[in-house]
């Protein structure tokens, strides 16, 4: 029987190919279980072997903080360099498409609020 090791839930493909090969380079075995058709269950990752499960713990510990690292890295450069953009800067930049789709929202509550209104 298999030790769950990571849920595959909301687990971007980039992410789950770098887990993939951390675990190949430690030699730590496992298995993969895919999402089912309805999506009841996500997927996972599963250890083939118990007594590695204490390792692989602490590798994907490691591994989630030097990923969460990363990634705030990379989101503060991008927002320092003007490419991380706020509904504000959008709506700067975009005027007009931006008023068109606040429009298309006041239309589409407005419709569904009718018949509530009618009562």
């Amino acid at each position: 029987m298999g030790r769950l090791l990571l849920n595959l839930r909301n687990v971007p493909d980039e992410e789950l190919e770098e887990v993939r090969e951390l675990l190949r380079e430690h030699g730590i075995e496992y298995y993969e279980t895919e999402p089912s058709r309805w999506f009841v269950s996500f997927g996972a990752l599963w250890l083939s072997d118990e007594r590695q499960a204490d390792e692989a713990h602490k590798l994907l510990s490691e591994y989630q903080q030097n990923r969460r690292e990363r990634e705030r890295a990379r989101y503060e450069a991008e927002r320092a360099a003007g490419e991380h953009e706020t509904l504000g800067g959008r709506f700067r930049r975009q005027p007009l498409r931006f008023l068109v789709m606040l429009a298309g929202i006041g239309v589409v509550l407005y419709l569904a609020l009718i018949p509530f209104m009618t009562l």
